[in-house]
């Protein structure tokens, strides 16, 4: 079961990210755009999702193309979740207690990825952590 620690001890290697508490709970940025969030139950998200969402650790982050949350969705229906909300697409959101440490690691990293300019991608890739 992966934690928002897990999730912190991958984002704080990554270059330029930083963590900031919003009024949905912790998330995560990189040159100012936000790749990776704790989601809140807000009244926009669908009841369904939102009841989720209220009980149980989800995070969400940002995708390079809608195809990828697609295939996450069908791959793990019950590890990602439906569509939250209509801004900031694509992402994905999935439970943290469903989700192994390697894989949120690799959903962290992507995500920033997605976000971050290409001297900071350059950067990472230079230093072999990739």
């Amino acid at each position: 079961m992966a934690t928002l620690d897990d999730l912190r001890l991958t984002a704080e290697l990554l270059p330029g990210s930083e963590e900031r508490a919003t009024t949905g709970g912790a998330a995560w940025f990189v040159r100012r755009k936000l790749y990776a969030w704790e989601c809140h139950p807000w009244p926009s998200i669908p009841a369904d999702i939102r009841a989720i969402i209220a009980t149980e650790l989800v995070v969400g982050v940002k995708l390079a193309d809608p195809i990828d949350a697609l295939a996450l969705r069908e791959m793990a229906p019950d590890v990602f979740l439906g569509t939250t909300t209509p801004w900031g697409e694509p992402k994905v959101a999935f439970r943290m207690a469903a989700i192994d440490d390697g894989h949120l690691a690799e959903l962290v990293t992507e995500a920033w990825r997605v976000q971050a300019p290409r001297y900071l991608r350059h950067e990472w890739d230079a230093a072999g952590t990739s």
